[in-house]
């Protein structure tokens, strides 16, 4: 592993940025997942993105940017997308606008359209200003593959294909943003679920935020990132189930490792049995799936099962990547 894991002191920010204008890589914290961020504007540099993951050409970046003035120069600003970075940004939500002629084919998958958040993480907000350029910045794992919420993570997985990490420490929140295309103000529609909700969009906006339909949901290239029936998926079968009794797990074989959403009475020791949230929180539950999921990955474990979260709030996004994770087999 030839990465560098680099902490948050100003000299080294300052040397992340030089790196990102010169068309460089660098892993980034956000409060979602980490991200492997280069400059949105460079479309070389955005092609080194999709080569260190192995990302296949439609699947289009998310872009970061630091403030409105950026994402004015971007994406084309209209009244829905206004409300909703008013309430929700910095933070965990990306809006799905049009795209302006300064943003690179590589970064939408030729697109007309740009995915564009402003996130919350400190040391991320300070090396966008630092730097003073737009960074696209899908999650900094192999496509397809669990996603990281740890520089550790991140140096486990594309150690070898990247240089600079810079930790950030562990994602407040686990689970990749909401995702709402808005470019039809009057007609939202929810493309990803995460830690804010349609109900909360709706509100915002006054009006219904719908679900994709099945034909958005098929389309390639997708409008954005997330939208594929296997994502964030481990290497072991995993399957999914309503609820984990003590009998299922009786009856199963020594191969079989099992995750509770909350603590169940009957897991004593049980070595093969673990829990996303001992009381049952669901943003607990959803700052600690991937790193669960990634840790019984690398055990003796054959197969994975997990129990799916309550249908409100994070489980819904919670239940979303668990599906994709088991390829919807489940």
């Amino acid at each position: 592993m030839s990465a560098t894991i680099h902490c948050g002191t100003q000299k080294n920010l300052a040397r992340l940025a030089r790196v990102l204008k010169r068309g460089g890589l660098v892993a980034v914290p956000t409060e979602t997942v980490y991200g492997l961020a280069a400059n949105a504007l460079d479309a070389e540099a955005c092609r080194r993105i999709f080569r260190a993951k192995r990302r296949p050409a439609n699947d289009p970046l998310i872009v970061h940017v630091a403030d409105l003035d950026t994402l004015s120069h971007i994406a084309v600003p209209n009244e829905a997308a206004a409300k909703l970075a008013r309430a929700f940004w910095p933070g965990p939500l990306t809006m799905v606008m049009t795209r302006t002629a300064a943003v690179p084919d590589v970064v939408t998958s030729g697109l007309p359209s740009v995915a564009v958040r402003m996130p919350a993480h400190p040391l991320l907000r300070r090396l966008l200003k630092i730097c003073r350029l737009p960074l696209a910045a899908p999650s900094a794992n192999p496509f397809g593959y669990v996603s990281p919420t740890s520089a550790a993570h991140v140096l486990e997985g594309l150690g070898d294909a990247i240089d600079h990490i810079l930790d950030g420490g562990p994602c407040r929140h686990g689970i990749e943003s909401t995702i709402v295309d808005i470019r039809a103000p009057k007609r939202p529609i929810l493309l990803r679920p995460g830690v804010i909700s349609a109900a909360q969009l709706s509100k915002v906006l006054g009006v219904h935020v719908a679900n994709l339909s099945r034909r958005q949901v098929s389309r390639k290239p997708a409008l954005a990132p997330g939208m594929l029936a296997r994502h964030y998926s481990p290497r072991r079968p995993l399957a999914l189930h309503r609820r984990i009794t003590a009998a299922m797990v009786a009856r199963a074989g020594a191969g079989d490792v099992w995750i509770c959403f909350r603590k169940p009475s009957w897991a004593a020791a049980a070595p093969n049995v673990f829990w996303l949230s001992e009381r049952g929180d669901l943003a607990e539950a959803g700052r600690r799936l991937f790193a669960l999921l990634r840790s019984l990955d690398r055990g003796r474990w054959i197969r994975l099962h997990a129990e799916t979260a309550p249908s409100r709030g994070p489980g819904l996004a919670i239940n979303d990547r668990l599906r994709r994770a088991a390829g919807f087999r489940s």
